[in-house]
């Protein structure tokens, strides 16, 4: 019967040890996306120009 019961709290208390972890991880990337996109942003406004964007290759002839 104890052996039971240890097992169950053992696995019960690695489940929730396991979604902290998990909460945890989800937090950090949130606020790592956020960051890049607040540091996007700025650097959006600060190199705004009238100028078109130049193409990546060149046309062929």
């Amino acid at each position: 019967m104890y052996p039971e019961y240890e097992i169950s709290q053992y696995r019960s208390t690695e489940l929730i040890r396991q979604a902290e972890h998990e909460r945890l991880v989800r937090e950090t990337l949130r606020g790592r996306r956020a960051a890049r996109r607040e540091a996007a942003e700025r650097t959006a406004e600060e190199a705004h120009t009238d100028r078109p964007r130049r193409h990546r290759f060149l046309r062929t002839a």
